[in-house]
């Protein structure tokens, strides 16, 4: 009888010690050594090359200088920022920087004691120089100014404050700058008003240099002038802005005022609240144009505080002059119309009658009549009510009445 199939795979018996193990068995157990040491020696081979690498690693990591920490990496890109502009110290202008907190509406705890014995910037529009040449001293400075009551901030003036001295002129007069330089870094002035080659006239003065030109006022109407040297944004920021107004020669295209004044909207991006040591600017608030301080002639509220005065019935005519450097002004007075607007600052064609707000925009201006019949306080305003917050508001008194009034 023949063997059934399935005991073909029945493995043979265990050899006794007193029997040899097949032939085809030794070959099969021999195989299987000669593949396991293959594998150990390709394995170790392995091992040691990643051994050797992770030792090559060490070594060059052990010879290479040190990496600087990410907070040395930013404070040295902020020094060098700080080394080719001074008074910007601090302010986060590098690449990536992330902008300081807000400091809107932080004040000193007497702020109102502070608010009511601050002097503030003279408004009312000066008179105009007689002859056929105007001639303007601009210095140019570094100085600690009040940005708002007990707020200290690290400014960049023309003159003694911000904004820069009001310049009063007629059309066809000749205005002769002088730009005397008393600051460490280079500046220098652009006039919205004149008509003149930049590059021979808004030419950056060095520290210590003085610069003279001239241009002829032939544009009526009212115009800033601010520092021309780059990056313009900051030099704006820190307060180098001003306005000039000229009067047009054909004196029936404006009817008489019997007030004037003049209000130089602009915004202050703070790298530090600016209570107990001066702040400086922000540069990355700048840049996203986030201020902390919106004000009328680089003041919170001074015109609130020390309300601009008016007789029932006369006429009181705003220059507005939006500095920026990045945000208009919407002008309001609250509880009257506008009667006259000259938009664009344009008085050469009819005014707008009867408005209730009219946009500015940054580097732009507009003149407004209002008239107004009643005593009382009657506020002017950015009607873009997060700069009024921020401290863009002031008061009309007309006819000398008592009391207060906020909006």
């Amino acid at each position: 009888m023949s063997t059934p199939a399935y005991a073909e795979r029945v493995p043979a018996a265990r050899p006794t010690h007193d029997e040899p193990a097949s032939p085809g068995l030794s070959a099969g157990w021999a195989v299987v050594a000669i593949l396991l040491g293959i594998a150990v020696a390709v394995l170790s081979i392995v091992a040691f090359g990643m051994w050797a690498d992770a030792h090559d690693a060490r070594s060059a990591a052990a010879q290479a200088p040190p990496a600087a920490p990410a907070a040395t990496a930013a404070t040295a890109a902020t020094a060098a920022t700080a080394h080719t502009m001074p008074g910007t110290a601090g302010t986060g202008a590098q690449q990536g920087a992330v902008a300081t907190p807000s400091f809107a509406n932080i004040a000193a705890p007497n702020a109102a004691k502070i608010a009511a014995a601050h002097k503030a910037f003279p408004a009312e529009l000066p008179a105009t120089t007689p002859g056929p040449v105007v001639k303007v001293q601009l210095e140019m400075q570094h100085r600690i100014v009040e940005v708002a009551p007990g707020i200290k901030y690290q400014a960049w003036t023309f003159g003694n404050s911000v904004p820069g001295p009001v310049i009063h002129a007629r059309q066809g007069q000749t205005v002769e700058v002088t730009l005397t330089n008393g600051s460490p870094m280079a500046h220098s002035v652009d006039f919205h008003a004149a008509r003149v080659a930049p590059d021979k006239a808004f030419v950056d003065v060095q520290p210590g240099k003085s610069f003279t030109f001239s241009f002829k006022v032939d544009d009526p109407g009212v115009y800033m002038y601010h520092c021309g040297t780059k990056p313009v944004l900051a030099h704006i920021a820190n307060g180098m802005f001003g306005a000039i107004v000229v009067d047009p020669a054909d004196t029936s295209l404006m009817p008489p005022s019997h007030h004037s004044f003049v209000l130089v909207s602009n915004e202050w991006y703070l790298n530090g609240p600016g209570l107990k040591q001066p702040a400086g600017l922000d540069m990355v608030k700048a840049h996203e144009m986030k201020p902390d301080w919106v004000t009328w002639n680089g003041y919170a509220g001074q015109y609130a505080a020390h309300p601009l005065e008016a007789h029932p019935g006369h006429t009181a005519r705003f220059y507005v002059v939006a500095a920026g450097p990045s945000l208009g002004t919407a002008f309001h007075v609250v509880g009257t119309v506008i009667d006259r607007a000259w938009v664009d600052g344009d008085v050469l064609d009819p005014p707008e009658r009867g408005v209730q707000t009219v946009d500015v925009p940054a580097g732009g201006s507009g003149i407004f009549d209002v008239e107004i019949d009643k005593p009382g306080l009657y506020p002017f305003v950015s009607h873009s009510f997060a700069s009024v917050d921020m401290g863009q508001v002031g008061v009309l008194n007309v006819g000398g009445v008592t009391g207060t009034m906020s909006h």
